[in-house]
């Protein structure tokens, strides 16, 4: 009894910021190992993706060898019908497709979400920041078919004129004739740009949004009171603390922008065509793969799957480059202020 007595006394007797740090360090290694398992979820779940993908794309992969990504001929069947014919499935072209409508939505979103951004937090009236907010949100909200059927039925019959106005003011100019060339109907390249750009606009808005509004108000106090403009406070102040973040906010846009699938297809045409002519028609890898998917059958659904892994690599090799640029510039940033 009263050795019992004592333990419970000597328990009894520790000080309760003890038993409150015991219990705090079994929070925190809860913490971390649950963190660990999610971690390690999310990487294998994209490893089982890729494996599985790649299994099923090997037959393409087996038949075109590097041919698949050199190559721009797509023919999955006998054009003629007269006999049996080796398909090819050379997807140069529906890669450059891709890229194409993907820089073309960029060079059209990326400003302005960075300008809508900064607007909201710096320069917008308290009352009006609301509201603005408010429509981006619903903005992106909107599903991808609706745009697609907003672009085929109203946008394309709306650009198709301009487009045929500015091939004839600039078609004969070098250079610029390549690139506004002849017009098909409005269903091209440049169409499904502006389509796409609209749709990754609210996302990069909004982390930029959130990105600028990290920005500690001391650096931006600083750069006024040394009688800096707006502007130059901006620059001075907001724009290098929030690289990296903007950075995140256009790779995130990049990739929507590359796998977006209903509504390009529904506005870019058909064509596997590689020209600098943003009004030509065209493919990109998921417009094809929801266009054929559904006739497609042995070797030709391996390789529509093939295209897809193509994609998931270029992503993966894209967001690995750019955590590159983002840590060369931070470096080059902290050694400028130092």
């Amino acid at each position: 009894m009263t050795q019992t007595s004592g333990l419970a006394g000597g328990q009894a007797g520790r000080p309760p910021s003890l038993v409150a740090r015991g219990r705090n360090l079994i929070g925190d290694r809860t913490f971390k190992y649950l963190s660990l398992v999610a971690a390690l979820l999310v990487l294998a779940i994209l490893l089982l993706i890729l494996i599985t993908t790649l299994k099923q794309a090997w037959p393409a992969f087996r038949l075109m060898g590097w041919r698949i990504i050199t190559d721009s001929t797509w023919q999955p069947n006998d054009p003629d019908g007269d006999g049996p014919l080796q398909p090819e499935f050379g997807a140069l072209s529906i890669i450059y497709g891709t890229a194409y409508v993907s820089v073309i939505a960029l060079v059209i979103a990326v400003p302005v979400s960075i300008a809508i951004g900064l607007f909201i937090t710096e320069l917008a009236p308290r009352r009006l920041r609301g509201a603005a907010v408010t429509i981006v949100d619903l903005l992106a909200a909107i599903p991808s078919v609706v745009f697609g059927l907003w672009g085929i039925l109203v946008f394309t019959k709306f650009a198709s004129p301009i487009y045929d106005d500015l091939h004839d003011v600039l078609g004969p100019v070098p250079v610029l004739g390549d690139i506004f060339g002849a017009n098909k109907l409005g269903r091209n390249f440049l169409s499904a740009g502006i389509i796409v750009a609209i749709m990754i606009t609210p996302i990069i808005t909004s982390i930029t949004r959130e990105v600028f509004a990290t920005v500690p108000q001391d650096h931006k106090q600083a750069a006024l009171a040394l009688g800096a403009t707006k502007w130059e406070m901006i620059k001075g102040a907001v724009l290098p603390h929030s690289f990296g973040g903007v950075v995140g906010a256009v790779m995130l846009g990049l990739g929507r922008a590359m796998g977006e699938t209903i509504a390009v297809a529904l506005v870019i045409g058909i064509d596997f065509l590689i020209t600098p002519n943003m009004f030509a028609a065209g493919y990109t890898i998921p417009s094809v793969i929801a266009n054929q998917f559904g006739e497609s059958s042995g070797v030709f659904t391996a390789a529509l799957i093939g295209i897809g892994v193509i994609l998931f690599v270029i992503t993966i090799i894209v967001n690995y480059a750019a955590r590159f640029v983002v840590r060369r510039a931070e470096i080059r940033m902290r050694g400028a202020a130092a």
